[in-house]
Formats: structure tokens, C-alpha cells, sequence
């Protein structure tokens, strides 16, 4: 397996020729010189094409392509800023350019995008609809096939480390957002930072489809992790990286395998969406064409997570319920979710979920008896599946708008006021 990465690359070129060929040739079926161009024929070869260079080419990180954003009735420009940067890791700001700063401070806001294969950009919609009332920062996580192994290695502990790290640098009145994946290691440094007594501890967290206690209503996904164990996913899915990349050599979980196991689980779904997509090409609808595009270019992008990393949630996370049952450690040091005290948390659900079922994450409400119950809350959003809970149009009328009144609630509790666009970095 360990040169299964490398066999991926040599197949991906030897394809290069027959994509360059499909492409050259649905150039030419759809150029206005062409006779034939506007001809059922035209269209159905070079709808063809398409499809053929799509699903055989290899997706570039897409970019978030905020510009403006709307706040109270008015545009307001957006730009983007690195304020903290780790070998795995930037801290993006995105920055709105008020010409009148609002009346009231806006709360700053960490979303914390999931190390699971996709790219932070997967959180585009989930950014947009917190940008209006927030000032908002997000973790985007480097593909570890482009991190050299000079800069050595990056597991659960120090996913841990960053996100402390990161809580310090953007200082006090902050709220998290972590969806799905970092639910565990969001709560676990919450966790750890309140057992010491820490400054800069974040005012809330809220955890989105998280994978707090697998054992509850488990999925197709967590029964294939405690079915097969750590060893069978380390001798199956972890490879090298080829010499022809910056991080060649590194052990990785390949984003490409992570693409097939999720296509794999709605693989019906997909198909239908292809053939949907080259009907519409077929017939000239250009909208319905372009949102398909714009799905996928954004899906079919993936990045490599580092071998170690991966080993070690598989085993934490849903193997050994580590945290659930009180036996997580960091670098040797218990993580006891007891200790969270006045970090309130807010779990959000979606009824439909077939990666994190039902429970699994309101089960972090279960595991602070210290925590206030004014400072715990929970949603279960109805007609949502896991993509449900973080975008699209429910996301937008029901779960952004519970979210933000939560972060406006505990601010309020804790008798305190963000600074206004506060200097970071």
C-alpha cells in the first residue's frame, strides 16, 4: 500500500494526452467557426468530453472568493488575511472595510474547519452567513503533501497544540465553531486550558456534527473504524508521498482514498448528478450546468492528511471512545471534559446524519456536570443530513441565525465585550 500513492500519480499522467485530446476537442465542438457547434451532435460529443475531463482530472485547492458582504443593508468589501501561521496550519481573517464601524462590537468568531480530506474552502456558505455579524477567523489546514518532512510530524497532540495556540493569539471574548472532525480535539483543548486555569479561555464552543461519542447511534463510518481497528487502516490506506511533491516521502492518508470512500457511500447520488450534468450540456441549460461545477470543483478537491494524525483520531476518536470514557491523554497528561467550567457549549445536530448520528455530539453536554446549564444548549435540525448542518439553505435560515443568538446570549452572561476589529498579529 505504501506505493499505491505513487502508482495514483503514474496513472494520472499517463492520462494527461487523453484529457489534453477530450479538451482540445471540446473546444472545437463548441467554438462559434464550427458549423455544427449548436447541433445536438456538437453538443453531445463535447458534453462528453467534459464529463471525461472532469472526473480524470486532479482538483486545485479551490479559494473562498469573498469580495463584500452585506451588513445591516449595506456592502461592506471583504479581503483575507493570514494573522498566524504553523507548518500544517494559516489563520485566515477575513476582513470587512466598514466606512461607519457598527454600533455595537461584533463578537470575533474561530471557525474551525475538519482535517478529514477537504479543504477549509468546504465551509464557504458556513463563513458567508456568519460574516454579516462576526469578525471572522477560520483554520486552513496545509496538505501534508506539500509540507517537507524537515518540518517534522503532526498528530492529535499537536492539533491540540495549534488550537491552544490559536486560542492565545486571537485572546479573550472568542467563540468556536467546530465542525464535525475537530469537535474532539476543540473540546479536548477547551478542556485542558480550563484544568489549568488558563487565560484566553474561549466564552463558547459550539460543536457541529461531531464525532463526541461515537458509541451513540453509530454510522456506517464508525462501525467500519471499530470493525476493522488501527492496524487494518494503516496497513490499507497509508502511503507515500511520490518524490515529485514538497512533502515526498511523508506517510499520508491520500486524499484521493478519502474522495473514493465518500463517494462510495452515496455512490447512487453521484451517478445521478453526472448524467444529470451532461443532459444539461446536452441541452444547453448553462445554470444547472454551472452548479454542478461549482459543487464539485469543491468536492472532488482533496488534500493528504499526515499517516500519524490519522492513525491516532481513528484509534482516539472512534476505536477506544477515549474521551467519552475519560481516557483520553495529551503528551501524557489526562483530558477530563469535567474541567470545563465556563466555556459554554452549544451541540448542534442534523436528524439525518450518516456520518455523526444522533447523540454523538450532545453527549459533550452530558460529559461537563460542571459546566452551568444556562451555558449549555443543543439543536437538532430537522430534514438535514451531515452537509445539512454546516451549509445550504436550512444552515442559512435556522442553524446560523440559533448560532449567532447563542454567542450573543453568553457574551451578554459573561458580562463582556469583544473589541471592536482588534489587531491580530
Amino acid at each position: 500500500m505504501l506505493l499505491a500513492y505513487g502508482l495514483f500519480e503514474g496513472a494520472r499522467m499517463m492520462m494527461a494526452p487523453a484529457r489534453l485530446a477530450a479538451d482540445l476537442t471540446r473546444h472545437s465542438m463548441t467554438s462559434p467557426a464550427n458549423p455544427l457547434a449548436y447541433s445536438p451532435y456538437a453538443r453531445s460529443i463535447a458534453a462528453g468530453c467534459e464529463m471525461f475531463e472532469r472526473v480524470t482530472r486532479r482538483y486545485g485547492k479551490p479559494a473562498f472568493g469573498f469580495s463584500e458582504t452585506v451588513v445591516g443593508g449595506s456592502r461592506v468589501p471583504v479581503t483575507e488575511r493570514i494573522v498566524w501561521e504553523r507548518p500544517f496550519c494559516r489563520l485566515i481573517a477575513f476582513d470587512r472595510a466598514f466606512r461607519q464601524p457598527p454600533a455595537e462590537p461584533q463578537p470575533k468568531l474561530l471557525i474551525v474547519a475538519p482535517m478529514s480530506g477537504h479543504y477549509a474552502t468546504l465551509l464557504r456558505g458556513t463563513v458567508e452567513a456568519m460574516l454579516p455579524d462576526h469578525q471572522v477567523f477560520i483554520t486552513d489546514w496545509i496538505d501534508a503533501r506539500m509540507v517537507p518532512l524537515l518540518e517534522g510530524a503532526f498528530d492529535l497532540d499537536t492539533y491540540i497544540d495549534y488550537l491552544r495556540d490559536i486560542f492565545a493569539e486571537l485572546g479573550p471574548d472568542l467563540h468556536v465553531m467546530a465542525v464535525c472532525q475537530p469537535a474532539v480535539p476543540v473540546m479536548a483543548a477547551v478542556a485542558l486550558m480550563e484544568a489549568d486555569d488558563q487565560p484566553h479561555i474561549p466564552t463558547s464552543m459550539t460543536l457541529m456534527g461531531g464525532p463526541i461519542d461515537t458509541r451513540r447511534s453509530p454510522t456506517a463510518v464508525n462501525c467500519l473504524a471499530q470493525e476493522r481497528g488501527q492496524d487494518w487502516f494503516e496497513r490499507n490506506t497509508i502511503s507515500l508521498v511520490p518524490g515529485i511533491y514538497p512533502g515526498a516521502f511523508r506517510r499520508v492518508y491520500p486524499g484521493f482514498l478519502q474522495l473514493s470512500g465518500f463517494m462510495a457511500m452515496n455512490l447512487d447520488r453521484h451517478v445521478t448528478a453526472h448524467t444529470d450534468m451532461f443532459e444539461h450540456l446536452v441541452k444547453g441549460d448553462g445554470d444547472s450546468a454551472e452548479k454542478h461545477r461549482e459543487f464539485y470543483d469543491e468536492y472532488l478537491a482533496v488534500m493528504d492528511l499526515t499517516a500519524e494524525y490519522y492513525l491516532q483520531t481513528v484509534q482516539t476518536v472512534f476505536v477506544n471512545h477515549s474521551l467519552p470514557k475519560g481516557e483520553m491523554t495529551w503528551r501524557g497528561v489526562p483530558v477530563d471534559p469535567a474541567a470545563i467550567r465556563r466555556c459554554a457549549i452549544l451541540a448542534v445536530e442534523g436528524e439525518n446524519d450518516d456520518i455523526s448520528g444522533v447523540g454523538q455530539t450532545k453527549a459533550a453536554l452530558d460529559l461537563t456536570p460542571n459546566l452551568s446549564p444556562a451555558r449549555k444548549a443543543y439543536h437538532l435540525q430537522e430534514k438535514v443530513g451531515h452537509y445539512g448542518v454546516f451549509n445550504g439553505s436550512r444552515y442559512r435560515a435556522i442553524i446560523a441565525p440559533r448560532i449567532a443568538s447563542f454567542i450573543r446570549e453568553m457574551s451578554a452572561e459573561a458580562g463582556r465585550r469583544t473589541p471592536y476589529l482588534r489587531s491580530v498579529g
